[in-house]
C-alpha cells in the first residue's frame, strides 16, 4: 500500500505544479503572447479581463496550496481527509470549466485529480 501512496503523493504534486502554472499563467502571463496563445484569446479579450484572470489565477494558486499541505500533512489522517476535500475541489474546478468554457479542460484538470481521487479511495480500501 506504501507504492499506492507514493504513486498518489506524485500525482498530486504534478496537479499542484500544473496549477501553479495556471496560475502564473493567470496572473502574470495573461495578456503576454505565452497567455494568449494558451487560452486561445485576443488581446482585446486579455486586456478586458485581466484582473478577472489574476482573481482565478489566485485561487488556482491556492488548491496548488492546498495540495502541497496535503502531501506534506505528517497526520496520516489528516493528509487523507485534506487529499480528499482538494482533490476533489480541483475535480469539481476542472467539470465545471469544461462544461462552461472548453471541454480539454476535463482532460487536463479534472481527470488527473479524478485518477488521484480513486487511487485515494483504493488504498482506504
Amino acid at each position: 500500500m506504501e507504492a499506492v501512496m507514493l504513486i498518489i503523493n506524485a500525482l498530486i504534486i504534478l496537479i499542484a505544479f500544473e496549477h501553479i502554472w495556471f496560475m502564473v499563467l493567470e496572473m502574470f502571463l495573461w495578456e503576454k503572447p505565452v497567455g494568449l496563445k494558451t487560452f486561445r484569446i485576443s488581446r482585446e479579450f486579455a486586456a478586458s479581463s485581466a484582473h478577472l484572470a489574476a482573481n482565478q489565477g489566485l485561487y488556482n494558486g491556492m488548491l496548488a496550496a492546498g495540495l502541497i499541505w496535503s502531501v506534506v500533512s505528517s497526520d496520516a489522517a489528516e493528509s487523507w481527509h485534506l487529499k480528499l476535500f482538494f482533490l476533489l475541489c480541483v475535480t469539481v474546478a476542472g467539470v465545471y470549466g469544461a462544461v462552461s468554457v472548453n471541454r480539454r479542460i476535463l482532460f487536463i484538470q479534472a481527470l488527473p485529480a479524478l485518477i488521484a481521487l480513486c487511487l485515494l479511495f483504493y488504498s482506504a480500501l
